[in-house]
């Protein structure tokens, strides 16, 4: 079932600007919902790890004992307007008959397990289903028919196993079967593209005509976002499909970029930095995506967390994720948390008719 609403309709509301091509942010009464600074709020948090049951251990900080919770109540506020308060039941209702699918890496996770627990602490008396298929998470409320999946794809193009190895085929997107007939699709992807090593998951590289070991990562990165943004320009039909991209999330590994002492992590961070702009400047792939989005024929909002997610330094699970004080997470985010503020961003950016 689609939204009563095509893309041609929406781009024409006074609530919505447009940026680059068809690319959409945002605004409110002309004010750019991305731009302002983190509020503390004793309204916060929307909910307590401890109300949502199936919350992902790596995520949940307050039960792998960090001890400060000053992160727990911190609120995004738009520089100037107000966002429209997060309401469980207004987003059911109005997703009703419909699904929404996150499509990316754990940072997808990130937000679509913030969601479920966003949805579930609002309701908690709605019964609900959750089952797992491989790399695709189903999380069902039946009595609204709304289905809210995450379809694991780290690179949103295929890694293909052949007999030399694992290839990264950046023209390449048979993944994209999963896709269709999605009512919101939300695509995130950028983390994985880092990893090397033992945490690379492929050993070879394909572009084109030509295979070759390695290559300048955000150059293959900008390659795979075309391949993924003809996908959309081929297979979306507007009227029927939202589609949104998460902007890059950013990690906090370097306290030189907010303006630290060099060698200093996000470990015992507990507080975001101050005003709206963060010192380390822009993400690069933030900048790509941004490219790549004006230069597609169908619409793709953008959900542009990535500034407001760099003033969070503090978010992050550090020592109380999965790997407790044998780990350092500094780019995944705590539960409850920044994700929540993403969540509620793509909260607004729904109900806006």
């Amino acid at each position: 079932m689609g939204w009563s609403f095509s893309i041609s309709v929406v781009l024409s509301l006074t609530l919505l600007v447009q940026i680059h091509g068809n690319g959409i942010r945002f605004q409110k009464n002309g004010c750019n919902l991305f731009e302002g600074s983190w509020v503390y709020d004793d309204s916060y948090p929307l909910y307590h790890s401890s109300t949502c049951p199936f919350i992902e251990p790596a995520f949940d900080c307050e039960k792998n004992g960090r001890p400060d919770k000053f992160y727990l109540n911190y609120r995004w506020q738009p520089t100037g307007c107000n966002l429209t308060r997060f309401n469980g039941e207004d987003f059911l209702r109005r997703l009703k008959g419909k699904s929404l699918m996150f499509v990316g890496d754990s940072l997808s996770l990130n937000q679509w397990q913030s969601l479920t627990c966003m949805l579930h602490s609002a309701l908690p008396s709605a019964p609900y289903s959750s089952v797992k298929n491989g790399g695709l998470s189903i999380f069902t409320f039946p009595s609204y028919d709304v289905k809210l999946m995450f379809s694991r794809n780290a690179f949103l193009v295929d890694i293909v196993g052949e007999k030399n190895g694992r290839v990264l085929k950046l023209d390449s997107i048979e993944g994209g079967q999963t896709w269709k007939g999605i009512d919101v699709l939300i695509f995130d992807s950028w983390h994985w593209w880092l990893h090397t090593g033992r945490k690379q998951p492929w050993d070879f590289i394909e572009d084109g005509n030509q295979t070759v070991r390695d290559m300048d990562r955000l150059v293959a990165y900008e390659k795979a976002m075309r391949t993924w943004a003809k996908w959309v320009d081929t297979n979306v039909n507007p009227a029927q499909t939202r589609v949104f991209f998460q902007g890059v999330s950013p990690d906090h590994e370097d306290a030189q970029k907010w303006g630290a002492n060099a060698g200093n992590t996000c470990l015992r961070e507990s507080r975001p930095v101050l005003g709206s702009k963060y010192p380390g400047g822009a993400v690069p792939a933030e900048l790509s995506v941004e490219k790549v989005i004006r230069s597609m024929r169908k619409a793709v909002e953008l959900l542009d967390f990535t500034t407001l997610s760099q003033l969070r330094k503090d978010g992050h699970p550090s020592i109380y994720g999965n790997g407790g004080h044998r780990g350092l997470d500094c780019s995944h985010w705590c539960l409850p948390g920044v994700p929540d503020a993403w969540n509620v961003l793509l909260y607004n950016a729904l109900i806006q008719k």
